[in-house]
């Protein structure tokens, strides 16, 4: 046998041994032999269903075990709604397990992403929880954003009144809107204490006036400027009567 028909031999061996494990492999043959026979799905569900991790996983195990590529299992999962982080292994002879962490949404960042209570920006979902606080400042100051939230959203709980909007400017002022409307220049210098101090006499700023307070501004050393408005004037009207330190 001259030296050209070895080697065309050694390729066929070759080829006979590798081309079944590569059939394997892709699913091409095997599938009915080795299935992929329990499917293990894991974690805390809030915003994501065991269900869409499911149907995100079922068409990568279908043509069995040894076809089922763990990168693009979790590939397919990540791109679900929510989806942190994806952990994926097999284990022999049929059984894949999906651990999914989600994302804890705590605020809505412009219009095409969302803020996590980890500091962590991600992609907003088509269908945005409308409920949650709107962040607005740098991306790199994200933790002020959070601290200050923190802090303020308890303090207007007494009086009913959610924080919906944290603004930050590039210059370092803050900005805060309530839930009825209300909008709070606070400023840069210490936000905290302004926002405490205007807070404790909120309830009886509104007590004592029947018009409705729109907009307070708490750059002031000793006081407040406050604007009113009558509850009988028409929505976006400009707001009215008196303004002052209080």
């Amino acid at each position: 046998m001259n030296a050209a028909l070895r080697i065309a031999a050694w390729i066929i061996a070759i080829a006979l041994v590798t081309l079944p494990v590569v059939a394997v492999l892709n699913g091409w043959i095997g599938g009915a032999r080795w299935p992929m026979r329990h499917l293990a799905v894991t974690g805390e569900f809030r915003l994501v269903s065991d269900a869409e991790v499911r149907d995100a996983v079922l068409p990568a195990v279908r043509d069995g075990f040894f076809a089922v590529h763990l990168d693009q299992v979790r590939a397919a999962v990540q791109k679900l709604p929510w989806v942190r982080r994806v952990d994926v292994r097999k284990r022999w002879p049929d059984r894949l397990e999906v651990l999914v962490s989600e994302y804890r949404p705590l605020a809505r960042w412009g219009g095409t992403q969302m803020l996590s209570e980890n500091g962590e920006l991600f992609p907003a979902p088509a269908k945005v929880m409308t409920s949650l606080p709107v962040f607005i400042g740098p991306p790199e100051r994200r933790d002020d954003l959070i601290t200050l939230y923190s802090d303020a959203k308890p303090l207007f709980l007494g009086s009913g009144l959610r924080v919906t909007q944290v603004a930050l400017s590039a210059r370092g002022s803050w900005n805060l809107q309530l839930s009825d409307g209300m909008d709070i220049e606070v400023g840069r210098n210490d936000p905290e204490l302004r926002l405490q101090r205007f807070a404790r006499l909120l309830p009886r700023l509104r007590g004592h006036d029947p018009r409705v307070l729109v907009r307070a501004d708490l750059r002031y050393t000793n006081g407040f400027a406050l604007t009113w408005q009558d509850k009988s004037a028409p929505a976006g009207a400009a707001a009215t009567a008196r303004q002052g330190n209080t």
